[in-house]
């Protein structure tokens, strides 16, 4: 299971890369999207991977028994602030685009 995580985090990590270097504006955007994915991922990752542990404490029990819930709290968190994120490049892309015609990140032919 820990592979499987790995390799996801590391796919993501690597695609939302490239598409950050693309040269269009929205293959950024999602690029930007796919690597807060990867990150969220690997945040969640770090709480352990555990499967029918109890994420409410009763008495008596020992600690070692329940999920973390830090971890889950900060990737919740993050997904909220991605997205209004996403939303708000969303929106400027859009008003950028309309007010020069393009996409391109470096200007109309590519050229800074």
């Amino acid at each position: 299971m820990e592979l499987v995580l790995a390799l996801a985090i590391g796919v993501l990590a690597g695609c939302g890369v490239w598409l950050m270097l693309r040269p269009r504006t929205f293959q950024a955007i999602i690029g930007l999207t796919l690597l807060s994915y990867a990150v969220n991922l690997f945040i969640f990752c770090i709480g352990g991977l555990r499967t029918g542990a109890d994420p409410v404490l009763r008495a008596g029990a020992p600690l070692t028994q329940y999920a973390d819930p830090l971890p889950q709290a900060l990737v919740l968190t993050a997904i909220v602030i991605g997205f209004a994120t996403t939303a708000l490049f969303l929106v400027v892309l859009l008003a950028s685009r309309g007010a020069s015609g393009n996409d391109h990140v470096d200007g109309p032919d590519g050229t800074p």
